[in-house]
């Protein structure tokens, strides 16, 4: 049986995106911590370490610095190793940066999403949309 739920955000950058929800307990840094190439979180400290997020809803409480995240998020975007979309629980700049270069540089968007994440789980199908007043639509669907 298949359920789904519906919440609602932010965009920091709008678009839309569907795809596999990869939740992170822990904050990401993109600088060292994900290979631009391959999509692999690179990170050996991080729990998510030999995951991959191309493709997929990444979903974490934030992101974590350093400024040149935001030129990794950009490279792995344009390359198609980035995730479809970030949902975040708090905003962040410098992914935000990384995203809007690369949509700019590349024409490719990429969803950046402030919401509650609460719930999500990894393997969830994930879609996000505007919605009519352009809020962020994240709805999730789970198998049961």
């Amino acid at each position: 049986m298949t359920q789904s739920a519906e919440r609602s955000g932010t965009f920091q950058l709008a678009g839309e995106a569907e795809g596999q929800a990869l939740v992170l307990s822990r904050p990401l840094s993109f600088w060292g911590g994900i290979d631009a190439e391959t999509g692999d979180i690179m990170d050996h400290s991080h729990p998510g370490l030999g995951q991959n997020v191309a493709g997929k809803i990444l979903a974490m409480p934030s992101g974590r610095g350093s400024s040149s995240s935001s030129s990794v998020l950009a490279e792995a975007i344009r390359r198609g190793t980035a995730p479809a979309g970030i949902l975040l629980e708090r905003p962040d700049p410098i992914l935000a940066v990384g995203a809007i270069v690369a949509e700019f540089l590349y024409g490719i968007s990429m969803p950046l999403v402030v919401c509650e994440i609460a719930g999500i789980v990894s393997g969830d199908r994930i879609a996000i949309r505007a919605g009519v007043d352009g809020r962020a639509i994240i709805r999730a669907k789970t198998e049961s």
